[in-house]
């Protein structure tokens, strides 16, 4: 199990597969609402699923992700607010560093105190980068962490800050624009950054429409995590689901 999931996303990234990933808020599902759900991500041929939120009520990320094993063998991916949220349910954890800030909360102390957690579990744990860019209103993640995101024609910033993260020994990177966000995370920083890094390379934020998946991943993104759009149409998954369209590839 260990570096099962890793391993794959080096696999794709060498292969140029491009993945698609589902962000679930526990805040903003119900376990009832589960069954439903599983049924469109499975016809859309969802390939991760990340489980996590900026504020997550206690004991509720596990309670979801044991409800979506019983459903799935889609790889659930730990995507944590706090070190609350981390439960052994999951298959990976993406253990965040956001480096786009300066909030030592959020760079060391929020790990430091997930470590008693982590040694009991037997996941996956994939240190990642994590990098939020302005896209064009407050996010959740800067209003929790109260850090600014770096502003989108800060380009040479945003790319310095990722090949930190790569040589600080990161194992992938994640460019985020926030939940929400108006603006998704601009083409270029997307092409500069993957094409500046050796490790892969995740998008997310503002996606909405198959247009910015695709814009995403022919500039170089990994993987593309939807969220807000899904959470506002349940029926996106179907317009965005890359698998039939070769084109991308």
């Amino acid at each position: 199990m260990k570096e099962r999931i890793y391993a794959h996303l080096l696999e794709a990234k060498k292969k140029q597969e491009k993945l698609l990933a589902l962000l679930l808020d526990p805040d903003k599902v119900s376990l009832g609402e589960i069954p439903r759900l599983m049924k469109q991500i499975h016809l859309a041929e969802v390939d991760l699923l990340l489980v996590g939120g900026s504020t997550v009520e206690l004991g509720f990320t596990e309670k979801l992700i044991e409800k979506i094993k019983v459903l799935s063998q889609i790889p659930i991916i730990l995507f944590p607010g706090d070190y609350t949220q981390i439960t052994n349910h999951a298959d990976a954890i993406l253990f965040l560093s956001l480096l786009s800030g300066r909030n030592p909360e959020y760079l060391i102390e929020q790990q430091m105190k997930a470590v008693p957690m982590l040694e009991k579990c037997d996941f996956e744990i994939i240190p990642t980068g994590y990098i939020l860019i302005d896209g064009g209103h407050e996010s959740a993640v800067q209003r929790v962490s109260k850090t600014l995101p770096i502003p989108q024609n800060q380009i040479e910033k945003i790319v310095h800050t990722a090949k930190a993260a790569m040589y600080l020994g990161n194992k992938l990177i994640y460019l985020e624009a926030g939940s929400g966000a108006i603006n998704s995370v601009d083409k270029r920083i997307v092409k500069e950054v993957s094409t500046r890094v050796d490790i892969p390379v995740i998008v997310g934020g503002g996606i909405k429409n198959k247009s910015q998946l695709q814009e995403a991943y022919e500039n170089g993104a990994d993987v593309v995590v939807i969220g807000t759009a899904f959470e506002n149409d349940q029926n996106v998954l179907q317009e965005l689901s890359h698998k039939k369209d070769e084109s991308i590839h």
